[in-house]
């Protein structure tokens, strides 16, 4: 195994972790919060979750032989961002986050329902993700009549690094967020703040457990997370010819997820970006070795997940229409590929058409609507399916 380590591959997996991390740290942050999460819970949340997807990225690829990056789920991440704080606070919240790993378990062990979600037609499930992810791509808009010359720094840096290289984006935006942090906040006088620690308070969360929270919460969370990562991470290393047992990814991904969601963790699952980084040639001639980028991207989470007390600290001292300026940057190209997912690309005879299942999920479930306490994600999947199948069941196809 050693034996098959190479510089590429290492430069790729390191390069990619900073990446995916600097594009979706603030996506996590911002989600923990809006579900009610605390300074100090946020930390715990950030730090279970990087630490969960670092020690996959290591265990699995030196498993399996193939590069099979793990991360965050982002657009579940998105969701939580843009959902409702549940009655019973950051406890049923937790109580959600349990339920949605249990959904990922049970679809590792019962092959079936992994079917099931991806029978889903990819123009409802890419209109659920955009929908998803609208309200918070509003936020650098926003900003400009909150904050104008912060947001313009923030959306500078973020097309200049769009025009050089689409990676080069979220790192340079990050940059520009921690100098406008520094020019405008008084860093001495936050230095004794509590959340300095460098390890966060690793308590668990006593979860509160209910219907609402499982059908609100739980049940969008796993279908993006299944829809917006699991699936295209698989399709991506399938494409690159490594041959993937599905259901034992699934299983161990949700079995790690399981583990952190006490602690707030957002699920883990499998990667489709940085998975494209460690996957290609850049990664190395060999494909065979490939997987040390993999490992290589999991030993550098695992340093940065060390760092999330201080990172939750510094980030709490900026303005919070700053920080959701930063995620909704770092979801624009999400967007954009939902949309162009809603209106049929890559599906044979339908490019270019946004048909009515795919736009009724989608204006439902960036309408942010609550009925019976259930979101708009849920009522969105719901009303756009059903047109779907009655659509279908006149036309007999």
């Amino acid at each position: 195994m050693l034996r098959d380590i190479t510089p590429s591959a290492v430069y790729m997996g390191a390069l990619a972790a900073f990446v995916g991390y600097a594009a979706s740290f603030a996506i996590v942050l911002a989600g923990l919060t809006s579900i009610g999460a605390d300074q100090g819970e946020t930390a715990t949340g950030l730090f279970a979750a990087t630490l969960a997807m670092g020690i996959c990225s290591i265990v699995v690829p030196a498993a399996t032989r193939i590069p099979a990056a793990i991360a965050w789920s982002t657009p579940g991440a998105a969701f939580l961002a843009a959902t409702q704080t549940l009655p019973g606070g950051f406890a049923e919240a937790v109580g959600a986050l349990i339920g949605c790993a249990l959904l990922i378990v049970v679809t590792g062990l019962v092959p079936p329902l992994a079917r099931i979600v991806g029978s889903i037609p990819r123009q409802i499930a890419s209109a659920l993700l955009a929908g998803v992810i609208l309200k918070l791509c509003f936020a650098p808009a926003l900003a400009f009549g909150t904050n104008p010359l912060a947001a313009l720094l923030l959306v500078a840096a973020w097309i200049g690094g769009l025009a050089w290289h689409r990676l080069a984006a979220m790192p340079l935006t990050v940059i520009a967020f921690l100098l406008v942090l520094f020019v405008t906040t008084d860093m001495p006088a936050s230095s004794g703040a509590s959340g300095s620690v460098i390890l966060p308070p690793l308590e668990a969360v006593m979860p509160v457990i209910s219907l609402q929270g499982f059908v609100s919460v739980s049940i969008p969370l796993y279908l993006v997370t299944m829809a917006g990562q699991n699936i295209p991470g698989f399709a991506l290393l399938e494409l690159k010819g490594y041959a993937i047992r599905r259901p034992r990814l699934i299983r161990d991904t949700g079995l790690a997820s399981l583990a952190i969601s006490p602690f707030g963790g957002i699920p883990v699952n499998m990667s489709a970006i940085t998975a494209a980084m460690m996957s290609g040639e850049d990664a190395g001639a060999d494909p065979s070795k490939r997987y040390w980028a993999a490992i290589a991207s999991g030993v550098i989470y695992v340093a940065l997940a060390f760092a999330a007390g201080p990172v939750v600290a510094l980030v709490n001292l900026a303005p919070m229409e700053l920080i959701m300026a930063v995620a909704g940057l770092a979801l624009i190209p999400a967007l954009a590929a939902s949309l162009a997912g809603m209106a049929g690309a890559g599906t044979p005879g339908q490019a270019g058409q946004i048909d009515v299942p795919a736009a009724l999920t989608f204006v439902v479930t960036a309408s942010g609507m609550s009925l019976f306490g259930l979101s708009g994600a849920f009522w969105g999947l719901v009303t756009g399916s059903l047109v779907w199948a009655l659509t279908r069941l006149r036309t007999g196809s």
